[in-house]
């Protein structure tokens, strides 16, 4: 690791899945057994869940079911994913970091449901957010920036002024397209971001002033910020 970077926001804006909570193993498991149902290729699938809502990689995979036919393989989604809520786990450094964080100054934003959210913010032991945008809230999902824009929205805070925490390429394209100031969780995504993190026990915050004051300890082949990036 580096010397920390420091940065202040207005407030910080978390995906959840991969972000937030490690879910990767409920998410194989659920995706694998719809892909086995519908006699369908587990890699295409598996390679089509970043970042997405259940509805679109639905739509997209099984474009002759039908908005009926769409709706019902997502309640059925939701029920196995509801099954398998107990493996998940939190991403090293969650908890630390959003415990460390006034209620006001972050949200969640994922194409995950809303019970799901809960159930799986719950089962990795990290705190509800006062403010989470879900799949249920959005009429467009990541990549689309809608989610991001209306968490800024709620929190009473220019999205130009918030730090996005993303783990997968439809949310980091998301989080430039919104306006704020990307960072990437995980060594996996290879989008230039102006912040990359291993995990979140690279990033300490505490609030002061009304602001987010951050530090943020990027890998050594990710050294420095993006010029022009200024919180």
């Amino acid at each position: 690791m580096t010397s920390p970077h420091a940065v202040t926001a207005g407030a910080l804006l978390f995906d959840m899945d991969g972000t937030l909570v490690d879910s990767a193993d409920s998410i194989d498991r659920v995706w694998r057994e719809f892909a086995a149902r519908h006699r369908l290729d587990p890699d295409t699938v598996l390679a089509a869940l970043p970042g997405r809502t259940a509805h679109d990689i639905v739509a997209g995979l099984l474009p002759a079911a039908g908005f009926s036919g769409i709706t019902a393989e997502v309640a059925w989604i939701r029920a196995r994913e509801e099954a398998t809520a107990d493996t998940v786990t939190e991403i090293p450094g969650a908890r630390r970091l959003l415990t460390s964080l006034p209620a006001h100054t972050w949200a969640v934003v994922t194409s995950a449901s809303r019970t799901m959210t809960e159930r799986r913010l719950t089962a990795s032991g990290l705190p509800l957010p006062r403010v989470t945008v879900c799949a249920d809230d959005v009429r467009t999902g990541k990549p689309d920036p809608e989610g991001f824009r209306a968490a800024a929205r709620i929190l009473g805070v220019d999205i130009a002024d918030c730090l996005l925490f993303e783990d997968s390429a439809p949310g980091l394209l998301a989080a430039r397209r919104s306006g704020g100031t990307p960072v990437a969780v995980g060594a996996h995504v290879a989008e230039p971001v102006p912040y990359r993190v291993d995990d979140l026990t690279a990033v300490t915050a505490h609030a002061r002033g009304g602001r987010v004051h951050l530090e943020i300890r990027q890998p050594r082949a990710h050294a420095e910020p993006a010029e022009g990036i200024r919180l």
